[in-house]
C-alpha cells in the first residue's frame, strides 16, 4: 500500500483520485481551493485536507504530493509552498503540462533541500477514469520506482507482450527530470496537427454538394481505415451530438502552450515542423486575430485590381480604386 498527496481535484485531478482509491488501497489525501471538489474525493474514499499544511501534516514520511493544477504561476506557487512544508527525501510530483526547462530548474532548486522531483505528462482527458491514463515520465530512477505503485493504478490495464516489450503499459519513465513533460509537449504538438487535418477534412464534406452525414463517416473511419483513431471516435461522437453542422458550438480554439513550446524547441534546432505551426496558427485565427490581415488582404485586392469588398456592418461602401490601381491585374 502507498500513501500519496493530491493538489487539484479537477477533472483530471479528482478523476485520478478516483481512479486509484477505486482500483487499488493506496491511500490518498486531498486538498482543492473548492471545498465541494474535496468532499466528492473524499466520497471516493480519499482523506480530505483543508489546507496544503494540513495535507502534509496527514502524509506519513517520507511523503509523495503530486500536483494537478494549472500550469505556470499556479503550479509555481504550490511547488513553493510544498518546498517550506515538505522533509529531505519527500517528494513533488507535476503531473500539469508544465514547460520541461521549469522541471529542470524546479528539480535543481528542491535537491538543495533534499526533496525529489518528477514530472509526469499525462494524457487520456477525462476518458482517463474509465480507460487509464498514458503517463510520460521524467526523473530520478530511485524517485520514479517509488511513485511506479501510482503509476501502475492510473495507467491502463497491463498485458504481457507490453510488459515485456517497455514495461508496465501506459506509463514510461524516459530520463532526468523535464523528460516526461518533453515528450508529452511534443505528443500535443503532434495532437494539434492530426485535430487540424480531421477539422479541414469534415470542412470539405460541410461545402460538397452532397447530403453527407458526418457522424456515420467518422464512425465508418473508425472501422479499418488508414486514419482510424480515438479522434475520429470523438469526432462521431461531437457530431451525434451537436448535430452535423456542429451549429451550437463557436469556432474559438485555445491553446494551452505546448504546442507553441514545440515549434519554437523545433525551431532551435533547425527542425522544420510545417503541420504543427501550421494546426497553431489556425488556432490562432480561430480567435479572430487574423481578422486585420484579411481586411488588409481585401484593400490591397480593391486598390490594384478594382475588385469589390464587402462593407463591414454599419460602415459606408468601400473607396474606388485609384485609376492606376484598376488599371493593373488582379489576383
Amino acid at each position: 500500500m502507498t500513501q500519496i498527496g493530491f493538489v487539484g481535484l479537477g477533472k483530471m485531478g479528482g478523476g485520478m483520485v478516483h481512479r486509484i482509491r477505486r482500483d487499488s488501497d493506496h491511500e490518498v489525501v486531498a486538498f482543492d481551493f473548492d471545498q465541494k471538489a474535496v468532499g466528492q474525493a473524499v466520497k471516493y474514499g480519499a482523506a480530505g485536507a483543508g489546507s496544503l499544511k494540513e495535507l502534509v501534516r496527514k502524509l506519513s514520511a517520507p511523503r509523495m504530493v503530486w500536483i494537478m493544477v494549472p500550469a505556470g504561476a499556479p503550479t509555481q506557487e504550490t511547488v513553493d509552498k510544498l518546498a517550506k512544508l515538505l522533509d529531505r527525501g519527500d517528494m513533488i510530483v507535476d503531473g500539469g503540462n508544465s514547460k520541461w526547462t521549469d522541471d529542470k530548474r524546479r528539480a535543481q532548486e528542491l535537491r538543495r533541500s533534499g526533496i525529489e522531483y518528477v514530472d509526469v505528462g499525462v494524457s487520456g482527458g477525462v476518458w482517463g477514469l474509465e480507460v487509464g491514463y498514458c503517463m510520460m515520465v521524467g526523473g530520478p530512477q530511485k524517485a520514479v520506482r517509488r511513485l511506479a505503485p501510482i503509476l501502475d493504478v492510473l495507467a491502463p490495464e497491463t498485458n504481457e507482450q507490453s510488459h515485456a516489450a517497455i514495461g508496465p503499459r501506459g506509463w514510461l519513465r524516459f530520463g532526468p527530470s523535464g523528460a516526461g513533460h518533453y515528450v508529452k509537449m511534443v505528443h500535443n504538438g503532434v495532437e494539434y496537427g492530426l485535430m487540424q487535418a480531421y477539422a479541414e477534412g469534415f470542412d470539405i464534406f460541410d461545402k460538397c454538394e452532397y447530403e453527407l452525414d458526418n457522424a456515420k463517416i467518422a464512425h465508418l473511419w473508425g472501422q479499418g481505415s488508414v486514419v482510424r483513431s480515438w479522434l475520429c471516435e470523438l469526432a462521431a461522437r461531437a457530431f451525434e451530438a451537436d448535430g452535423n453542422d456542429l451549429g451550437k458550438i463557436e469556432g474559438y480554439t485555445e491553446d494551452s502552450g505546448e504546442g507553441r513550446w514545440t515549434i519554437a524547441d523545433a525551431t532551435a534546432h533547425d527542425v522544420p515542423t510545417p503541420v504543427i505551426t501550421a494546426s497553431l496558427y489556425a488556432r490562432l485565427r480561430s480567435r479572430g486575430n487574423g481578422q486585420f490581415a484579411d481586411r488588409v488582404l481585401a484593400a490591397l485586392r480593391n486598390q490594384f485590381g478594382g475588385h469589390a469588398v464587402k462593407s463591414a456592418p454599419g460602415a459606408s461602401g468601400p473607396k474606388r480604386p485609384s485609376s492606376a490601381g484598376a488599371r493593373r491585374g488582379g489576383r
